[in-house]
């Protein structure tokens, strides 16, 4: 009985550890878009979105989601800096006529920057 039990332990760790390790190498942050601003071939309107990324970079396929949705993805580059904004910067190239076409995204009190539309990624 005690092997069991310990058997049983032991298979309840070795997968809420495994569970735990695929859960790191996904990385979810919100956003808020005060602009229309197009990602590649998409349209975001303004709102709040779930922005998130699978991998370390320094490529990473971005994917915006709305209300559960995916709305949009995009290929980034994911960059780190040791200087931390204090809120959120979306930043936009407004020459491309009235929507502005999202180039950065700077998060709030963390060190990671996601770079969009540049060549070599």
């Amino acid at each position: 009985m005690k092997y069991l039990r310990s058997l049983a332990i032991l298979a309840t760790l070795s997968l809420l550890a495994s569970v735990s390790a695929l859960a790191r190498d996904s990385t979810k942050r919100t956003v808020t878009i005060t602009d229309p601003v197009t990602i590649g071939t998409s349209q975001l309107k303004p709102g709040d979105y779930k922005v998130e990324w699978q991998g370390a970079g320094p490529a990473v396929e971005v994917s915006f989601i709305q209300n559960r949705k995916t709305v949009a993805t995009a290929l980034a580059k994911l960059q780190t800096d040791d200087s931390q904004v204090t809120q959120d910067a979306v930043v936009l190239d407004k020459a491309s006529g009235t929507a502005g076409t999202l180039e950065e995204i700077d998060f709030a009190h963390q060190k990671e920057a996601l770079v969009f539309g540049q060549s070599g990624m």
